[in-house]
């Protein structure tokens, strides 16, 4: 059943590659994490739909999995390319608020997304903050060899370390052109690892360093944590395709200088053998960006009446190095087909879970393990747990694991999950579901006598509440908002 290799398309390299698990019968992997000076739209959700999904493979697959998410609560500057100021910092500033509440606040936000996502719980959530002194190790040990000091702070010198920018295939300086001009630098693509705190300021976040008081750079911070808790080389760094021009190829550096590796000929030189990426959520309006007031956070979509396990069948109907256009109808679609998902997994509710080995699913299952094992192909793995769902004059109990096994690795919840738990009550909804149950009582009690004049009478009061009311829907569904 698990027998199909499992490969995974490897940025550093271009190309699709079987998994070789550095530590036999283990996957360590480490994911990039949230900034916490806001809350997240639902294109950053999708890296960690994603993450979660190649973390339900690896299981699948019998690894023993290590999954470290980081929490960047300090060091993350407005520009990803290392310029402007720290976002938490701005962040408290605008709001007149402490730091560390900001950064609460935004995590615990965060935190509810990863769950009404259905998204595991990694190993590690580590926040960086409590890594400062690692940090400061970290960039000593560096520092002689591959660093210098400027009036801002510590800069990682690039060419002191071999192929830097070949993840990113950034082989000119113009490739580099969103980077900070600072004066002083030896060469457009260099980064800092520390910045000083200016003089006559004072920052909410600031430490002691050898290089003045200040905080860590956004790269070094997940250099080190990754490091700590997985060991250099680990199996898989992943990210949003936006880490690969700049934030990731600064890790790559600062990891081959602390490892004092060579050449990423070798990919473990790299501090990770694999690294993945997920590609854009693309949504034409503009309300991906977090600058357009009511931006796309998951919170939006609930309030409007669409279930968060909605978006995660969204995401995996996409390959995640596919762009996925995000649209309301076809989020309305996707939910439209995790109904059906459903209302299939609930005739099976009851049915003790049988043995896995039926002959009627060897079939789907060895092609769902062929799919997920192709680089996670979530989009041809879902139709093959529909086509379980759909199986005929087959145990009961038997078809629940088979349907369970499968939806492990795709995280929907099919068996915990009802119909009334995916009618979600718009928050603008100027009526109560027990007042539209109650609605639709009276309104089949008029039908069954054929009292048509009440029947459509009721009809025409729920349509006023923006209820419809759905006679001959095919999934029995009755109502919607």
């Amino acid at each position: 059943m698990t027998d199909h290799p499992l490969t995974l398309f490897n940025s550093l390299t271009r190309r699709l590659e079987p998994f070789d698990p550095v530590h036999p019968g283990e996957a360590r992997v480490y994911s990039c994490g949230p900034t916490v000076y806001n809350y997240p739209h639902i294109g950053n959700m999708r890296a960690y739909v994603f993450a979660d999904v190649l973390g339900r493979t690896l299981d699948w697959k019998g690894y023993r999995l290590t999954h470290v998410i980081n929490i960047t609560d300090v060091g993350h500057l407005t520009d990803d390319a290392d310029a402007g100021e720290d976002k938490l910092e701005k962040a408290a500033a605008e709001k007149a608020q402490s730091i560390w509440d900001i950064a609460r606040h935004y995590t615990e936000a965060y935190w509810t997304d990863i769950r009404a996502l259905n998204i595991r719980q990694p190993a590690h959530w580590s926040i960086a903050t409590d890594y400062i002194e690692a940090m400061i190790a970290f960039a000593q040990e560096i520092a002689d060899a591959h660093c210098y000091e400027l009036p801002g702070g510590l800069y990682f010198d690039v060419t002191s370390v071999p192929d830097y920018g070949r993840l990113a295939r950034a082989s000119t300086d113009e490739g580099e052109g969103r980077i900070e001009a600072v004066e002083g630098k030896r060469h457009p693509a260099d980064f800092a690892i520390w910045r000083k705190t200016p003089a006559g300021e004072k920052r909410q976040m600031e430490w002691d360093s050898p290089w003045g008081r200040g905080a860590p750079g956004w790269h070094l911070e997940c250099s080190v944590m990754s490091g700590k808790l997985l060991g250099f080389p680990f199996d898989i760094h992943t990210g949003g395709i936006d880490h690969r021009e700049i934030h990731h190829p600064n890790e790559i550096a600062q990891n081959q200088a602390f490892s004092r590796c060579g050449s990423l000929d070798n990919p473990a030189h790299s501090g990770a053998r694999v690294w993945m990426h997920n590609n854009f959520l693309v949504e034409r309006s503009g309300k991906m960006s977090k600058s357009a007031g009511e931006f796309l956070r998951l919170q939006l979509l609930i309030d409007k009446g669409y279930h968060p396990l909605a978006y995660r069948l969204m995401c995996l109907q996409a390959h995640y190095r596919s762009e996925l256009e995000f649209s309301w109808d076809g989020l309305g679609a996707a939910l439209t087909r995790l109904k059906r998902m459903v209302i299939a997994a609930e005739r099976l509710a009851d049915a003790p879970e049988g043995a896995l080995d039926h002959p009627k699913f060897a079939d789907l299952l060895d092609r769902f393990d062929a799919a997920i094992s192709d680089d996670l192909n979530s989009p041809v793995a879902l139709t093959l747990l529909e086509d379980a769902l759909a199986v005929k004059k087959v145990d009961a109990g038997a078809k629940r694991a088979v349907v369970a096994r499968m939806d492990a690795v795709l995280g929907l919840g099919l068996l915990d999950c009802t119909r009334a738990d995916l009618r979600l009550r718009p928050k603008g909804a100027a009526v109560t579901e027990a007042e539209i149950v109650s609605a639709l009582a009276r309104r089949r009690e008029a039908r069954a006598v054929k009292d048509f004049a009440t029947s459509d009478a009721i009809r025409d009061e729920l349509a006023a509440k923006s209820v419809e009311v759905m006679d001959g829907d095919p999934l029995g569904w009755e109502w919607k908002l």
